[in-house]
Protein backbone atom coordinates (compact mmCIF):
# COMPACT_ATOMS: atom_id res chain seq x y z
CA UNK A 1 0.00 0.00 0.00
CA UNK A 2 1.12 3.34 -0.94
CA UNK A 3 2.03 5.12 1.54
CA UNK A 4 0.83 9.04 1.54
CA UNK A 5 3.29 11.82 0.19
CA UNK A 6 3.77 14.77 2.97
CA UNK A 7 5.86 17.81 2.25
CA UNK A 8 8.18 19.16 4.69
CA UNK A 9 6.59 22.77 6.09
CA UNK A 10 8.57 25.40 4.83
CA UNK A 11 8.54 28.97 6.28
CA UNK A 12 9.18 32.28 4.50
CA UNK A 13 9.77 35.97 5.52
CA UNK A 14 8.07 38.66 3.76
CA UNK A 15 8.78 42.51 3.55
CA UNK A 16 7.51 45.03 1.81
CA UNK A 17 8.70 49.43 2.04
CA UNK A 18 7.61 50.72 -0.81
CA UNK A 19 4.79 52.91 0.51
CA UNK A 20 4.99 54.88 3.85
CA UNK A 21 3.66 51.65 5.51
CA UNK A 22 5.88 48.92 6.41
CA UNK A 23 4.64 45.24 5.49
CA UNK A 24 5.86 42.29 7.08
CA UNK A 25 4.48 38.70 7.26
CA UNK A 26 6.11 35.33 8.28
CA UNK A 27 4.52 32.53 6.60
CA UNK A 28 4.61 28.35 7.02
CA UNK A 29 3.65 27.52 3.57
CA UNK A 30 1.02 29.45 2.15
CA UNK A 31 -0.59 29.97 5.92
CA UNK A 32 0.12 33.27 7.71
CA UNK A 33 1.58 33.58 10.83
CA UNK A 34 2.32 36.33 12.10
CA UNK A 35 2.07 40.27 10.32
CA UNK A 36 3.34 43.66 11.35
CA UNK A 37 2.25 46.74 9.30
CA UNK A 38 4.05 49.90 10.45
CA UNK A 39 3.32 53.28 9.61
CA UNK A 40 6.10 56.29 8.92
CA UNK A 41 8.01 55.92 5.55
CA UNK A 42 10.93 58.13 6.98
CA UNK A 43 11.65 55.41 9.57
CA UNK A 44 11.82 52.30 7.48
CA UNK A 45 15.65 51.98 7.19
CA UNK A 46 15.56 52.22 11.35
CA UNK A 47 12.83 49.43 12.38
CA UNK A 48 12.95 47.41 9.56
CA UNK A 49 15.70 44.78 10.75
CA UNK A 50 14.16 45.31 14.86
CA UNK A 51 10.72 44.90 13.39
CA UNK A 52 11.38 41.26 11.40
CA UNK A 53 13.20 40.38 14.55
CA UNK A 54 10.12 41.03 16.18
CA UNK A 55 7.56 39.31 13.94
CA UNK A 56 10.25 35.61 13.38
CA UNK A 57 10.03 36.01 17.60
CA UNK A 58 6.21 36.39 17.40
CA UNK A 59 5.27 33.97 14.88
CA UNK A 60 7.57 31.29 17.09
CA UNK A 61 10.17 31.28 14.02
CA UNK A 62 14.01 31.48 14.51
CA UNK A 63 16.48 32.82 11.78
CA UNK A 64 17.81 29.56 10.91
CA UNK A 65 14.19 28.38 10.31
CA UNK A 66 13.58 30.73 7.44
CA UNK A 67 13.46 28.64 3.97
CA UNK A 68 13.13 32.00 1.61
CA UNK A 69 12.59 35.67 1.73
CA UNK A 70 10.24 37.70 -0.58
CA UNK A 71 10.07 41.52 -0.96
CA UNK A 72 8.05 43.91 -2.99
CA UNK A 73 10.32 45.28 -5.54
CA UNK A 74 7.71 48.03 -6.13
CA UNK A 75 6.97 50.05 -7.63
CA UNK A 76 6.78 52.55 -5.46
CA UNK A 77 8.52 55.09 -3.00
CA UNK A 78 12.74 54.95 -4.05
CA UNK A 79 14.28 55.08 -1.03
CA UNK A 80 11.21 53.06 0.79
CA UNK A 81 12.01 50.26 -2.29
CA UNK A 82 15.64 50.19 -2.08
CA UNK A 83 15.55 49.44 2.15
CA UNK A 84 13.63 46.20 1.47
CA UNK A 85 15.48 45.33 -1.39
CA UNK A 86 18.22 45.62 -0.07
CA UNK A 87 17.45 43.99 3.24
CA UNK A 88 16.11 41.14 1.96
CA UNK A 89 18.90 40.50 -0.60
CA UNK A 90 21.42 41.10 2.53
CA UNK A 91 19.26 38.76 4.84
CA UNK A 92 19.58 35.86 1.73
CA UNK A 93 22.99 35.87 1.15
CA UNK A 94 23.76 35.64 4.76
CA UNK A 95 21.42 32.88 5.76
CA UNK A 96 22.03 31.43 2.53
CA UNK A 97 18.35 31.05 1.62
CA UNK A 98 16.25 32.34 -1.97
CA UNK A 99 14.53 35.52 -2.30
CA UNK A 100 12.24 36.59 -5.07
CA UNK A 101 10.69 39.91 -5.93
CA UNK A 102 7.27 40.18 -6.46
CA UNK A 103 4.94 43.34 -7.21
CA UNK A 104 4.74 45.67 -4.69
CA UNK A 105 1.04 46.75 -6.77
CA UNK A 106 0.21 42.97 -7.11
CA UNK A 107 -0.33 43.14 -3.44
CA UNK A 108 -2.24 46.42 -2.69
CA UNK A 109 -4.60 44.83 -5.57
CA UNK A 110 -5.19 41.95 -2.64
CA UNK A 111 -5.42 43.96 0.25
CA UNK A 112 -7.47 42.67 2.65
CA UNK A 113 -8.77 45.51 3.54
CA UNK A 114 -11.39 46.23 0.85
CA UNK A 115 -12.51 42.30 1.89
CA UNK A 116 -14.35 39.76 -0.04
CA UNK A 117 -17.71 40.77 2.13
CA UNK A 118 -17.24 44.00 0.36
CA UNK A 119 -16.69 42.82 -3.51
CA UNK A 120 -19.58 40.90 -5.80
CA UNK A 121 -18.85 37.45 -6.22
CA UNK A 122 -18.40 37.57 -9.38
CA UNK A 123 -15.42 38.98 -11.85
CA UNK A 124 -14.20 42.24 -10.69
CA UNK A 125 -11.35 44.65 -12.04
CA UNK A 126 -8.81 45.71 -9.23
CA UNK A 127 -6.46 48.54 -10.19
CA UNK A 128 -4.18 49.73 -7.61
CA UNK A 129 -2.44 52.95 -7.70
CA UNK A 130 0.35 54.89 -5.83
CA UNK A 131 0.59 58.36 -6.02
CA UNK A 132 3.59 59.22 -7.97
CA UNK A 133 3.22 63.22 -7.92
CA UNK A 134 2.35 65.64 -10.55
CA UNK A 135 -1.06 64.11 -11.48
CA UNK A 136 0.86 60.45 -12.25
CA UNK A 137 0.34 57.54 -10.54
CA UNK A 138 2.32 53.84 -10.40
CA UNK A 139 -0.59 51.55 -11.15
CA UNK A 140 -1.52 48.34 -13.24
CA UNK A 141 -4.84 46.73 -13.78
CA UNK A 142 -5.56 43.46 -12.56
CA UNK A 143 -8.92 41.08 -12.80
CA UNK A 144 -10.06 39.05 -9.42
CA UNK A 145 -12.68 37.08 -8.52
CA UNK A 146 -13.97 36.70 -4.65
CA UNK A 147 -11.28 36.27 -2.43
CA UNK A 148 -8.79 34.78 -5.16
CA UNK A 149 -5.58 35.88 -5.95
CA UNK A 150 -6.00 38.78 -8.38
CA UNK A 151 -4.72 38.14 -12.04
CA UNK A 152 -2.99 40.49 -14.28
CA UNK A 153 -3.91 41.96 -17.06
CA UNK A 154 -1.85 44.97 -17.97
CA UNK A 155 2.19 45.51 -16.54
CA UNK A 156 2.74 47.86 -13.78
CA UNK A 157 3.81 51.62 -15.30
CA UNK A 158 3.81 55.04 -13.96
CA UNK A 159 1.01 57.12 -15.95
CA UNK A 160 -1.02 60.09 -16.10
CA UNK A 161 -3.99 59.18 -14.02
CA UNK A 162 -6.18 61.75 -16.66
CA UNK A 163 -4.90 59.37 -19.75
CA UNK A 164 -5.09 56.03 -17.65
CA UNK A 165 -8.60 57.05 -16.79
CA UNK A 166 -9.54 57.43 -20.62
CA UNK A 167 -7.79 53.94 -21.18
CA UNK A 168 -10.07 52.50 -18.96
CA UNK A 169 -13.54 53.82 -20.58
CA UNK A 170 -12.42 52.21 -23.87
CA UNK A 171 -11.34 48.87 -22.31
CA UNK A 172 -14.52 49.36 -20.49
CA UNK A 173 -16.56 50.06 -24.14
CA UNK A 174 -14.27 47.13 -25.88
CA UNK A 175 -15.48 44.75 -24.04
CA UNK A 176 -18.67 42.76 -24.44
CA UNK A 177 -21.88 43.55 -22.61
CA UNK A 178 -21.93 39.92 -21.02
CA UNK A 179 -17.94 39.75 -20.19
CA UNK A 180 -17.52 43.58 -18.47
CA UNK A 181 -17.03 42.56 -14.68
CA UNK A 182 -19.54 43.41 -11.96
CA UNK A 183 -17.66 45.86 -10.14
CA UNK A 184 -14.33 48.02 -10.84
CA UNK A 185 -12.00 48.97 -7.36
CA UNK A 186 -9.37 51.52 -7.18
CA UNK A 187 -6.91 51.01 -4.50
CA UNK A 188 -4.91 53.15 -3.16
CA UNK A 189 -2.75 54.46 -0.79
CA UNK A 190 -3.87 57.79 -0.75
CA UNK A 191 -6.76 60.26 -2.00
CA UNK A 192 -4.92 62.53 -4.44
CA UNK A 193 -6.66 61.24 -7.44
CA UNK A 194 -10.27 60.23 -6.27
CA UNK A 195 -11.63 63.46 -8.41
CA UNK A 196 -9.57 62.40 -11.14
CA UNK A 197 -10.90 58.29 -10.68
CA UNK A 198 -14.73 59.92 -10.75
CA UNK A 199 -14.43 60.85 -14.33
CA UNK A 200 -15.48 56.99 -14.55
CA UNK A 201 -19.17 57.29 -12.36
CA UNK A 202 -21.05 58.21 -15.63
CA UNK A 203 -19.98 55.55 -17.20
CA UNK A 204 -19.81 52.86 -14.45
CA UNK A 205 -22.21 54.13 -11.64
CA UNK A 206 -22.27 52.21 -8.72
CA UNK A 207 -19.84 49.60 -9.94
CA UNK A 208 -17.31 51.95 -9.51
CA UNK A 209 -15.78 51.98 -5.75
CA UNK A 210 -12.79 53.58 -4.24
CA UNK A 211 -10.55 51.93 -1.15
CA UNK A 212 -8.22 53.93 0.13
CA UNK A 213 -5.81 51.46 2.42
CA UNK A 214 -2.65 50.73 3.18
CA UNK A 215 0.34 48.13 2.10
CA UNK A 216 -0.86 45.03 4.26
CA UNK A 217 2.05 41.73 5.29
CA UNK A 218 -0.46 39.03 3.98
CA UNK A 219 -0.67 39.57 0.32
CA UNK A 220 2.73 40.16 0.12
CA UNK A 221 3.44 36.93 1.97
CA UNK A 222 1.40 34.97 -0.04
CA UNK A 223 2.17 36.33 -3.35
CA UNK A 224 5.41 35.55 -1.88
CA UNK A 225 4.67 31.81 -0.76
CA UNK A 226 3.39 30.93 -4.13
CA UNK A 227 6.76 31.59 -5.85
CA UNK A 228 8.93 30.02 -3.51
CA UNK A 229 7.04 26.88 -2.88
CA UNK A 230 6.77 26.72 -6.89
CA UNK A 231 10.87 26.43 -6.24
CA UNK A 232 11.37 29.94 -7.88
CA UNK A 233 14.07 31.84 -6.92
CA UNK A 234 15.93 34.96 -8.24
CA UNK A 235 19.67 35.89 -8.11
CA UNK A 236 20.28 37.64 -5.29
CA UNK A 237 23.13 39.92 -6.69
CA UNK A 238 20.58 41.34 -9.65
CA UNK A 239 17.41 41.52 -8.20
CA UNK A 240 16.64 45.16 -8.15
CA UNK A 241 13.67 47.58 -7.55
CA UNK A 242 11.31 48.09 -10.31
CA UNK A 243 10.96 51.89 -10.38
CA UNK A 244 8.94 52.19 -13.74
CA UNK A 245 11.53 55.42 -14.40
CA UNK A 246 14.89 56.69 -13.11
CA UNK A 247 14.82 58.94 -10.48
CA UNK A 248 15.90 62.55 -11.12
CA UNK A 249 19.23 62.39 -10.36
CA UNK A 250 19.51 59.14 -13.09
CA UNK A 251 18.48 61.51 -15.19
CA UNK A 252 20.56 64.19 -15.13
CA UNK A 253 23.04 61.68 -14.52
CA UNK A 254 22.65 60.09 -18.07
CA UNK A 255 22.32 63.53 -19.91
CA UNK A 256 25.10 64.14 -22.58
Amino acid sequence: MNQPQFQPLKRFLALDTSTACLALAVMENNKVLHTIKAAGERNHSVHLLPLVQKGLAEAGVSPSEVDGIAVGIGPGSYTGTRIAVTAAKTLAWAWKIPVVGISSLHAFAWSETFSAADRGPGVNWVIPFMDARRGQAYTALFQGQGAGMPVRQNEDAIRLMENWIEEIKRLWTDTPADEQPEEVWFVGDNGNHESTIEGLRPLLGNRLHIAVCDMEGEPVGQLGAERLMHGEADDVHRLVPNYTQLAEAEKLLRKP
